[in-house]
Parts: C-alpha cells; sequence; structure tokens
C-alpha cells in the first residue's frame, strides 16, 4: 500500500491521530506525522559516552504483556527507512518493519514492539516503527520488502495472524536525548528494547519522577531532568510487568546515549 512518511498491542493506552494519503490497495493508507528528529533505528545505536547500568528487579504494572495470536489484514507501503515515522525513530537498513493501526497503536505505546505476522506464503518477524490513521483494529501496513515474505505483492491485501514476541535485540537499551534537551526540558525516547515501554521514571533527591509519554514516542519531562552530576538514574518499566534501572550520564541533546541493562 502506498503512503506519504511523516511521523498491538493492546496496551489500553490512548490513540493517535496523524494524516493519511492514497493508497495502491484497498486499504485507507497511513501516513506518520514525527514530532521529533531520529538520530538511529529502532535498534537503537551506541552514543557518544558510555553508562553504568543495573538491572533491577520485576515489578508490578499496569499493563499485561499479551503474546494472544490474532487475526487481521496486511497491506504494504513504499517505506524507505531514510524518511521520518511516526515513532520518531531515524535512519535504519531494517526494512522487517510495519505500521500499526491507530487503536492498537496507542499513542506510541506499541512503538519498537515485535510481532510475528504469518499470511498466505510465510511468515516474518518485524517491529513496529510507524503509525496508520486511516487503519481500522486488526489491520498492519508492512514494507513492501516485509508483505513481500507473507503474500505475493500482486495481492495488495491479504489476511494474517499476528502475535507480539520479544524482540531479538542485541546487546542493552540506550536512549536518546530529543534535540533541545537540557536540565531545564528533557525527552528521552528508549530504543532496544525486547519488550514494549510502559513506563519512564527518572531518580532526583532520592525519588523517582514519572515522564509523560508523547504521541511521538518520547518520554518528557517539561521542567527537565535538573542537574544530575553523578549522572541520570532511570527506571523503566516494560508490558509484562519487569522493571529496571539503568545510570546514564547527564543529558546529551541529540545525542543516543547507551545503557547497560536488557529485558529478559
Amino acid at each position: 500500500m502506498k503512503r506519504s512518511l511523516s511521523l498491538l498491542f493492546p496496551l489500553a493506552l490512548l490513540a493517535l491521530v496523524a494524516a493519511c494519503s492514497s493508497s495502491s490497495s484497498t486499504d485507507p493508507g497511513s501516513s506518520g506525522s514525527s514530532g521529533s528528529s531520529g538520530s538511529s533505528g529502532s535498534s537503537g545505536s551506541s552514543g557518544s559516552s558510555g553508562s553504568s547500568g543495573s538491572s533491577g528487579s520485576s515489578g508490578a504494572s499496569g499493563t499485561t504483556f499479551s503474546s494472544e495470536q490474532k487475526q487481521g489484514i496486511a497491506t504494504y507501503y513504499d517505506y524507505s527507512g531514510s524518511g521520518a515515522v511516526a515513532c520518531g525513530y531515524g535512519v535504519t537498513a531494517d526494512t522487517d518493519i510495519a505500521a500499526m493501526n491507530a487503536p492498537e497503536y496507542a499513542a506510541s505505546a506499541v512503538c519498537g514492539a515485535c510481532f510475528d505476522v504469518s499470511g498466505p506464503k510465510g511468515k516474518v518477524t518485524l517491529r513496529i516503527v510507524d503509525l496508520c490513521p486511516g487503519c481500522e483494529k486488526g489491520h498492519l501496513d508492512l514494507s513492501e520488502q516485509a508483505f513481500a515474505k507473507i503474500a505475493d505483492k500482486v495481492n495488495g491485501r491479504v489476511s494474517i495472524t499476528y502475535q507480539a514476541v520479544a524482540c531479538d535485540v542485541k546487546g542493552a537499551m540506550s536512549f536518546e536525548f530529543k534535540d533541545g534537551s537540557s536540565q531545564y526540558w528533557t525527552a528521552i525516547q528508549v530504543r532496544n528494547h525486547r519488550l514494549p515501554i510502559t513506563k519512564l521514571e527518572y531518580k532526583q533527591n532520592g525519588t523517582f519522577t514519572d515522564m509523560p509519554r508523547a504521541e511521538y514516542n518520547y518520554f518528557i519531562d517539561d521542567m527537565g531532568v535538573g542537574v544530575q552530576p553523578d549522572g541520570l538514574t532511570l527506571r523503566i518499566t516494560a508490558a509484562d510487568g519487569q522493571v529496571l534501572e539503568d545510570k546514564i550520564t547527564d543529558v546529551q541533546a541529540g545525542k543516543v546515549v547507551p545503557g547497560a541493562a536488557q529485558f529478559k
């Protein structure tokens, strides 16, 4: 399915709306509008400085990671990997990706999540990086390359099953500070995570503070994280309830900073 680029998880969060363009199949089309510029793909890249992290303990979460197999439909669009996507990720060579329908996109909660998608021709494991605002629940808009692995492209629109799985990532999570971030206004995107992220907090004066999530997949504190002379301690919660703590260097606007922790 053709669409213009710009900017599941059943996590019961919010819905995001963006503009869409024409399609090459019978599906209504999808387009992401990115509110940010990313410096690496969803697999994450190393930053300019290191970190010392520690794994945390599993904790409670209001959202349950579900691997339930669902019935749906798939179409495809012209994904280049070099344009803006709704999840805010930057250039990536990985084309096994998809745009999620608005109900399951849930205001970016599904960004970075992985799914096994099976069609009439085969199966592909892909990552959600974009939004399909015109797609109904159960509709995934795949890259042309990913679609070709499950069906003949001439079909355009096919029935599928899709199931959430842990992403096969290497190494620890990383954290991108959005351009303009500082101690007075801070926006952080979590990358290279095995499971969807439901919550991000930072530690200041011995207390963790929640960072609300924006629809373009950054966790933001409008007052900033403040001065962190000993490094910034983050607490990350995954959709299955796992909780990890990681300590990275202080705010570095526009940089991707490597962490040292990863979910099981």
